[in-house]
């Protein structure tokens, strides 16, 4: 293995040493993924099409309208009923319209009727129903709710209370939930909306630590890793539902040693690479993105969080390096936001792995990450720390990558507006050049000095501090 070298300094304006850069760059990394895997912990999730998405933003009066109507035709038995459920639950995501609901006669004794009928897709839409004006910034719309909560608890365990979460688990709500999970599991509908319920649990700001204790010390992880083996005579909707949860326990722990010894990263990166493949491949199956999308994460969070001699005999397969790069080449113009998941996994993989950096070379992905810097939505930036992620491993990797046109690449991203792009693209040059002395010829043969010439007139100083750095230091020397 090459042994990196000090680089020495002309002057100590910049003072930095070649492990002094790498230091702060993996404190500057770890502190990113704690921050995403924080934003994912908290953020709403909706698993919406842009197509129901859009349909949310309708006219307030029509949509109140449309409520009214909607409970009329629920009061009347209907071949129709479901798809008038699944009506109201997108309308009650307007808060408008969840205030205005509150207030029809007998709307939540309806909703808890459905909640205690025989119909397992009412049961679920109603759940769902009241999910969504649980969430209602108005405050009298969830005591409104409160009639509902006896049933829920009966439905899970026979025991009732106010449906706050401390009181949940003292009644024995996790417990109850696995007991059911095992018991239904045959039962796709019972599943979905079990796993559903516990994700809402896992969600809530009192997350971590006690309820995640509780589901990682039941039998919980494994009946939800059983169910991650999408059944094709059913939908993906239980599949979807036990992946949110496992990435709610991953975003919640500091170090997910539990999960990894359930199997949670081997089994799901596995998963990952079977169901990437058949995205790429154009598989349309209803749901395949959006178990995909909470996949990844789990993927993400747990390399993210887990010290690397716990990982290192989880991940082996190279496949999961090159579906990846095919995820985010195949999506990054329909679906940019499943892209950036999948270049934020692969980031965080060649971070803890230089076999995976290896990877990228082997499988000749370089070019095509390449050709994904002029990209933006926070797609090039992560592709970047992606290359500098194999750069990071040493000397042979920056002259391979200079060889396989990183070098021209940053012709183009040391000259784009986005200030990130341009400093991390610095960064990355830096690290060529004090690689080999090759690189910095090669730098100068393609007439590149000119660039870090007017970044040293840059308004941001940062910036200009690093391009006379590298001008002094490893280029004019």
């Amino acid at each position: 293995m090459w042994r990196l070298a000090k680089v020495r300094h002309k002057s100590g304006r910049l003072g930095v040493t070649l492990e002094e850069f790498k230091l702060k760059r993996r404190e500057q990394e770890r502190a990113l993924r704690q921050a995403r895997r924080d934003n994912q912990l908290v953020s709403r999730r909706l698993l919406l099409s842009d197509d129901e998405e859009h349909d949310v933003n309708m006219d307030t009066n029509t949509a109140e309208l449309d409520v009214v109507s909607l409970l009329h035709k629920l009061q009347h038995s209907s071949p129709e009923r479901e798809i008038h459920m699944r009506l109201l639950t997108k309308a009650l995501r307007d808060p408008s319209v969840q205030l205005s609901f509150v207030k029809q006669e007998n709307s939540v004794h309806l909703l808890v009727g459905f909640l205690s009928g025989s119909d397992a897709q009412c049961r679920l839409q109603s759940v769902r129903c009241l999910h969504e004006l649980s969430h209602s910034p108005h405050p009298n719309v969830a005591p409104a709710c409160l009639p509902a909560t006896p049933y829920l608890l009966t439905y899970l365990s026979g025991q009732s209370t106010k449906f706050t979460v401390g009181k949940l688990l003292a009644q024995g709500i996790v417990p109850a939930l696995a007991t059911c999970l095992e018991n239904q599991r045959h039962n796709p509908a019972v599943v979905e909306a079990v796993a559903f319920t516990l994700s809402q649990l896992l969600q809530t700001k009192d997350a971590a630590p006690k309820p995640v204790s509780m589901v990682l010390a039941s039998r919980l992880p494994s009946l939800l890793l059983s169910v991650l083996n999408p059944d094709p005579e059913f939908s993906l909707g239980p599949a979807i539902e036990c992946a949110w949860c496992l990435h709610y326990i991953a975003c919640s722990c500091e170090n997910n040693k539990a999960l990894l010894t359930h199997g949670t990263l081997t089994h799901c990166s596995s998963l990952l690479v079977t169901l990437g493949e058949a995205l790429v491949n154009g598989n349309q199956d209803e749901g395949l993105e959006l178990l995909l999308c909470p996949l990844l994460r789990i993927v993400g969070n747990l390399l993210s969080s887990c010290p690397a001699e716990e990982l290192a005999g989880q991940l082996t397969d190279s496949r999961l390096v090159v579906t990846l790069c095919s995820m985010v080449q195949s999506t990054v113009q329909t679906r940019p936001s499943l892209a950036r998941e999948s270049v934020w996994v692969l980031n965080n993989l060649t971070a803890f792995s230089a076999d995976f950096c290896s990877a990228l070379l082997t499988h000749d992905l370089v070019h095509r990450l390449i050709q994904l810097l002029s990209f933006s939505q926070g797609i090039n930036t992560m592709v970047l720390r992606v290359l500098a992620n194999a750069a990071f491993r040493g000397k042979e990797f920056c002259i391979t990558l200079t060889q396989l046109g990183l070098l021209t690449a940053l012709l183009t991203t040391l000259k784009m507006t986005d200030k990130e792009m341009v400093s991390l693209s610095l960064d990355l040059l830096f690290m060529l050049l004090v690689s080999s002395p090759q690189v910095a010829e090669e730098f100068v043969k393609i007439s590149c000095l000119s660039i870090l010439e007017a970044l040293q007139y840059n308004s941001d100083g940062d910036m200009r501090r690093k391009a006379t750095y590298l001008l002094e230091h490893h280029l004019l020397s």
